[in-house]
C-alpha cells in the first residue's frame, strides 16, 4: 500500500493486484485517475521531470500551462476530443494532440506542452489516425513538442520523501550549473510575417528534405528571428498542404530551429499551387500572430518542379499584398523540361517577374554560401513590391452632387454604388482611407481620409449622409475637394477622386479637373440622367473611355461598381 503522496506507480502497483478488473475497467480507472496523480504531484515538482497524465488530460486541467508530461500508451483505444490544427484549444485532449501532431505513437511516451493565448478558428484534419474538429473560438490554446530526452524515469522514487532501500541516504550529486547562452537579439531591420513553404513531396526524397530542413534552420538563424523582428512559419508542400506552425508559436530563433528539426517528411505530389493557395487562406490570419503593418512573405521551396499550376494561386498571393519568393533547387535539366507541365513556372509564382523574387541553387549540398544572400533578399522590405495592393494602399475621395434634380431617393441609389466600391478595399489607419464630399453651389465636407480608421466605421459615416439639395457647381467642388480632401498630407497611398454627378455645371470643370490631375489625382467621372458627356469626358484621367461611366437612369448605376475597382486597381498597378 503507498502512503504519503499518490503517484502514477503506486496506483499501478495498487491495481495490478486487483486481477478481477476487466481490461476495460482498467483503462476506465487510469483515465480518471490521471488527473489526480496529475494535481496531486505536480505542485513544486521540477518541471524536467515528465508528469503522468491520462489519455484524456486536457491543458486547462493541468496546474502549469508549461511542462513535460507522459502520456500513457494504447490513448488511441480512448475516443479523444481534439480541437485544431498545430495550434490546438485548451480544452482538447494533450496525448490526442500530440498524436494527431505526429510527437508519440500508439507507446505513449514524453511530451512538451506550451500553453498560448485563446484565439478563433481553430481548423480541423485528419492525421496519424486522430481526425480534429474545428472551434470558432476558445480562451486558450497550447502547442506540443518532443522533449529532448527523458531526464528520469517516472516512478514513486521520484518523490523528495523516497528513501534508499538501505536506509542510509544518498549522497547530494553537487552538479555543475552552466551558464545560459545569451540571448539572439531579434533583427528589426527585418520587420516580416514569413511563411516558409517546405518541399516534402516524393521529388525531394527523405535524404534531401532532411538538408533542405539544416539549410531552412540556418536561414532562420541568419534572419534572426524574434520579436519586433522577423516572425516565421512553416508549410509542408506535398500532395495536401499541411500547416507545421504559425507565426506566433516559436518567436525565437533558438525553438524556431528545434520546432524545424522535428518536421515530419510526407511525400506525394510537389502541389506547389495548392500550397500557395492554401497559405494565402488560412495561414495569414490576425487570429494565428499576423501583425498589422508588417510585410508578407511566402518562400516557396521546390525540388524539380511542381506537379500543379501556380499562376491563380500567384495572382492571389499578388491581390492579397503578400510577397512571394520561389528557391528553385535542382531545376530541371533540358532533356527534363518535356516533363514540366508548366515551363515558366518560376515566372508565375513570384511576386514580380524582375529576378528579385527568384532564388537558385545547383543543390542541397555546400548550401552555407547562399544562406546570407538569401536573408538579404528576405529583408529586403523596400523592394516588397507586393506588400501594397490597389485594395490597402489607395484614398479614395468621393465628390457627391447634392443638387435639387437628383432628390432623396436616387441620391441612396448613388450612396449605395459609393457602399459597393467601398467594400472592396482593406479601410484602416494603415491601409485605404475613404473621404466625401458633397456638392451643390456649395460644398460640405462630409467627412476626411482621417476621421474613420476602421471600416465598419467609415462605410456607416457614407452610407449616414443627409441630402443637401441646390444647385450644380461642380468645378468648385473639385477644387475644394483639391484644397481640403487631397492637400493635407495623405501618405504614400495612390489618390483617386471618383465624382457623381446628374446634370450640367454652372461652372468650368475643365480647369480643376486638370490641376487636380497635376496633383497626381487620377479622376473617375460617372454622369446620370442630364449630365453631358462632354462635362465628363473633360473632367476624367486619360484614358478617357476606361475613365468615364453614364447612365440614363439611377439604378442603372450598380452596373458600375466593378468596372470601377477593376479600373482603380489596373490604374494603381501601372502607377507602380
Amino acid at each position: 500500500m503507498c502512503l504519503g503522496r499518490l503517484h502514477f506507480s503506486c496506483i499501478i502497483s495498487d491495481f495490478t493486484s486487483i486481477s478481477s478488473l476487466t481490461m476495460s475497467t482498467w483503462l476506465a480507472v487510469l483515465h480518471v485517475l490521471g488527473i489526480l496523480s496529475l494535481t496531486c504531484c505536480t505542485f513544486g515538482s521540477d518541471l524536467n521531470v515528465p508528469t503522468p497524465i491520462s489519455c484524456g488530460t486536457r491543458v486547462v486541467d493541468l496546474p502549469d500551462t508549461r511542462q513535460i508530461v507522459l502520456c500513457p500508451a494504447n490513448c488511441t483505444l480512448w475516443s479523444l476530443s481534439v480541437f485544431g490544427s498545430g495550434v490546438y484549444a485548451s480544452i482538447s485532449s494533450i496525448c490526442g494532440a500530440a498524436i494527431h501532431r505526429g510527437i508519440i505513437g500508439l507507446s505513449g511516451g514524453p511530451v512538451e506542452v506550451h500553453g498560448l493565448q485563446g484565439r478563433t478558428n481553430y481548423l480541423s484534419s485528419y492525421a496519424h489516425g486522430i481526425q480534429s474538429q474545428s472551434l470558432s473560438q476558445w480562451s486558450s490554446s497550447f502547442t506540443v513538442a518532443r522533449t529532448i530526452s527523458l531526464p528520469l524515469e517516472v516512478s514513486s522514487q521520484t518523490s523528495s520523501s523516497a528513501t534508499i532501500a538501505s536506509g542510509a541516504a544518498k549522497k547530494p550529486v553537487k552538479k555543475t550549473v552552466k551558464k545560459p547562452p545569451p540571448p539572439t537579439t531579434a533583427n528589426r531591420d527585418c520587420p516580416v510575417d514569413m511563411a516558409l513553404l517546405l518541399d516534402s513531396s516524393y521529388n525531394i526524397g527523405q535524404r534531401r528534405y532532411n538538408l533542405q530542413k539544416n539549410f531552412v534552420s540556418k536561414l532562420v538563424a541568419m534572419l534572426k528571428v524574434g520579436t519586433p523582428g522577423p516572425h516565421v512559419g512553416v508549410v509542408q508542400t506535398s500532395e495536401t498542404p499541411r500547416t507545421e506552425f504559425y507565426l506566433s508559436n516559436y518567436t525565437t530563433a533558438k525553438d524556431l530551429t528545434f520546432a524545424i528539426k522535428e518536421i515530419p517528411y510526407i511525400g506525394g505530389n510537389t502541389n506547389t499551387g495548392k500550397a500557395i493557395l492554401h497559405t494565402v487562406r488560412n495561414f495569414f490570419n490576425p487570429d494565428f500572430g499576423v501583425r498589422r503593418g508588417y510585410p508578407r512573405v511566402i518562400v516557396v521551396f521546390v525540388d524539380g518542379w511542381p506537379s500543379d499550376n501556380v499562376e491563380e494561386a500567384a495572382i492571389l498571393a499578388r491581390e492579397s499584398g503578400i510577397n512571394t519568393f520561389f528557391v528553385s533547387v535542382a531545376k530541371p535539366a533540358p532533356e527534363e523540361m518535356s516533363l514540366v507541365s508548366e515551363q515558366d513556372f518560376m515566372r508565375k509564382a513570384v511576386c514580380k517577374d524582375n529576378e528579385f523574387f527568384t532564388f537558385t541553387m545547383p543543390s542541397w549540398f555546400s548550401t552555407n554560401k547562399f544562406v546570407k544572400p538569401l536573408a538579404h533578399k528576405l529583408c529586403s522590405i523596400d523592394q516588397m513590391l507586393c506588400s501594397k495592393t490597389c485594395y490597402n494602399s489607395v484614398n479614395l475621395g468621393f465628390l457627391i452632387d447634392g443638387s435639387s434634380s437628383v432628390g432623396d431617393g436616387n441620391f441612396r441609389l448613388v450612396l449605395d454604388l459609393l457602399l459597393s466600391i467601398a467594400r472592396n478595399f482593406d479601410i484602416s489607419d494603415i491601409g485605404s482611407r475613404i473621404g466625401a464630399i458633397q456638392f451643390t453651389y456649395d460644398q460640405r465636407m462630409e467627412f476626411n481620409f482621417n476621421d474613420h480608421t476602421t471600416k465598419d466605421n467609415a462605410l456607416k459615416a457614407l452610407q449616414n449622409i443627409p441630402y443637401m439639395s441646390g444647385g450644380t457647381a461642380t468645378g468648385d467642388a473639385i477644387n475644394f475637394a483639391v484644397q481640403s480632401l487631397f492637400k493635407p498630407r495623405t501618405g504614400p497611398n495612390k489618390n483617386f477622386l471618383i465624382i457623381i454627378t446628374d446634370g450640367q455645371s454652372y461652372d468650368d470643370v475643365r480647369g480643376p479637373a486638370m490641376a487636380a490631375q497635376r496633383e497626381g489625382i487620377t479622376v473617375v467621372a460617372v454622369g446620370v440622367a442630364w449630365a453631358p458627356m462632354e462635362d465628363l469626358k473633360a473632367m476624367a484621367s486619360e484614358p478617357k473611355e476606361s475613365h468615364v461611366f453614364f447612365t440614363r437612369e439611377f439604378t442603372g448605376l450598380e452596373q458600375f461598381q466593378q468596372p470601377i475597382v477593376r479600373g482603380i486597381c489596373r490604374d494603381f498597378t501601372e502607377f507602380n
